[in-house]
């Protein structure tokens, strides 16, 4: 088994429309299919991100408020999930919740450095 990366992205256009039932909603089924994954001892770690940050370049020569992605491309939170292989990860995360508000997620494997 090795560990993946799930970086969410986008779905905040939609979710910003939803009533606070239907983003309590929407929060439970995140919390159910976290719940699963950790019942099925597959989930590492994982939490959302603030949507605030800074942006550090030329080794802190240049610091710039960010992330300043499009919408669609803002990287709104993290999974680290355990998977025989690449594609046993890509088939978890079709149950991700993000999908229904048009979100995506990208699926990395996390190298080992030594």
């Amino acid at each position: 088994m090795s560990n993946f990366l799930y970086l969410f992205r986008g779905g905040d256009a939609r979710r910003i429309h939803q009533s606070p039932e239907e983003m309590q909603e929407h929060m439970q089924k995140w919390g159910a299919w976290m719940g699963g994954l950790k019942e099925q001892d597959i989930l590492v770690d994982g939490l959302p991100l603030n949507n605030e940050g800074k942006v550090v370049e030329k080794a802190g020569a240049v610091i710039s408020d960010g992330p300043f992605a499009e919408g669609a491309e803002v990287v709104g939170g993290y999974l680290i999930v355990k998977a025989n292989d690449l594609n046993h990860a890509v088939e978890i995360s079709k149950g991700c919740p993000i999908f229904e508000h048009e979100g995506n997620v990208e699926v990395r494997e996390i190298m080992p450095i030594m």
